[in-house]
């Protein structure tokens, strides 16, 4: 009854001949359609061995092979070595791929993303990364998950195969979890499942520019209180663990992991001065936590170091903290962090701009970053990081063959042309709307 309704509608307006009103409902139907029918059908499990001969081989752990041999069946690493002193039966295999010249890596990971959350910002109806409230560790952002996203496949053309997914909004935005990104739903693309809780920790300080009527930066007068206000919710959620409850607090049962440590907490927090108290805070509550953002972590890296505590570092290229800072700063963390021996890995900004993960890396490897260091910490850091690497995250037997086959460096955006792609032993298809697009036009203009 409703279309017949829109289609009256519709209708009258046309017969007034509103050509601008046909115009924007074609395109609707475009897009409609477009949606409907642009889904990429995932991966079949693998079925065959696969042999992949002679590529030099970055195994995530700081270890390079020349003349790799990597083999993989059922979804997992058989063989990692090199191929002029292993000896290697052929004929076990059901596919083998020469790859000499070209580069074998761990499948990338992306922590902290909006991925299958978001697919166009400035269309709010197809954001679902945002929760209303304050404290909101209750909100799963796994359900939420979006298989059929367009913004996927782009991403995975760079390389990224799996992605940490965070909800966002409040002081505490909800739980996250990890996905791969080929998979037909949310359940089967669950990686682990509600890693950990996220925590946006107050800023002890605002900085603003010339935009302002007092530039410069001030103190945030309230950040005591909201540092009480947030120690106090974590306090009580604790002493709710403890004993039965006949009425539930949702709450407070969303936490229970942090407390166990069986989850982590994801503190996002930029400046010395806030992730002084964050560490501080965690230790008064026995909490497992990661920084997330870390701007000023190199100011602090010995009190991380001697607290254990890793940071999944903002994307290295932008603008400082603020503008005190040397312009460079965030090229120069990653590398200062990796002296001081903090644990850290490299993200990226929001869902799309994910396929520029690799070469937040690469920005740190040409100012003092080991390149094998920055490929660790896109893989195998992360995987620890992430509480995973016990099945990926590098390339050793026994674990996921998720991995990644390059025709150049996969740091440099110059070279970087990811030609082969598998998840668990899946081979993922790397065509997206864009490369269909690009194909399309370059036809028509090449006529």
């Amino acid at each position: 009854m409703f279309y017949e309704v829109v289609r009256g509608e519709l209708k009258v307006i046309f017969e007034q001949e509103n050509t601008t009103m046909k115009a924007i409902f074609s395109l609707i139907l475009t897009a409609i359609v477009s949606v409907a029918f642009a889904q990429q059908t995932p991966a079949e499990p693998q079925k065959g061995a696969i042999l992949i001969l002679n590529a030099t081989a970055h195994l995530g752990n700081g270890k390079v092979i020349e003349n790799s041999a990597i083999g993989f069946q059922d979804g997992k690493l058989t063989l990692v070595g090199d191929a002029r002193t292993i000896r290697i039966d052929k004929s076990a295999y059901e596919r083998t791929i020469v790859a000499e010249g070209k580069h074998v890596y761990p499948g990338l990971i992306a922590p902290n993303t909006q991925i299958g959350l978001k697919e166009i910002d400035a269309v709010r109806s197809t954001r679902d990364n945002y929760e209303v409230g304050e404290f909101n560790p209750n909100i799963r952002s796994l359900i939420a998950y979006n298989t059929d996203s367009k913004v996927t496949p782009t991403i995975r053309s760079n390389g990224v195969m799996l992605a940490q997914i965070v909800p966002e909004g409040g002081r505490v935005t909800g739980t996250s979890s990890i996905v791969s990104l080929d998979a037909w739903n949310w359940e089967d693309a669950a990686y682990r499942a509600d890693d950990g809780v996220h925590l946006n920790w107050p800023r002890p300080y605002k900085f603003s520019g010339f935009w302002s009527a007092k530039p410069g930066i001030s103190k945030n007068e309230k950040y005591a209180e909201q540092v009480a206000k947030t120690r106090a919710f974590f306090e009580e959620a604790k002493a709710y663990q403890v004993g039965n409850h006949q009425e539930k607090n949702l709450k407070f049962e969303a936490l229970k992991g942090i407390f166990d440590k069986s989850q982590t907490v994801f503190i996002h927090a930029g400046l010395s001065k806030a992730l002084m108290d964050a560490v501080d805070f965690a230790k008064a509550l026995d909490l497992k936590i990661v920084i997330v953002g870390g701007g000023e972590s190199y100011m602090v890296a010995n009190l991380l170091k001697e607290n254990n505590i890793p940071v999944i570092l903002a994307k290295t290229q932008r603008l400082p903290e603020h503008q005190d800072l040397d312009v460079d700063m965030p090229y120069k963390t990653p590398a200062l962090l990796q002296k001081a021996g903090v644990l850290f890995c490299f993200s990226e900004n929001g869902a799309w701009e994910q396929r520029t993960l690799p070469f937040q890396a690469g920005q740190a490897v040409s100012y003092g970053l080991d390149y094998e260091a920055g490929i660790q910490a896109l893989t195998l850091n992360t995987a620890k990081i992430l509480g995973i690497d016990k099945t990926t995250g590098s390339l050793e037997t026994g674990k996921d063959a998720t991995l990644i086959l390059v025709a150049g460096d996969v740091l440099d955006m110059r070279t970087c042309k990811v030609e082969s792609a598998f998840i668990q032993g899946k081979e993922i298809d790397l065509d997206n709307k864009q490369k269909a697009l690009y194909r399309k036009f370059q036809a028509k203009y090449n006529e």
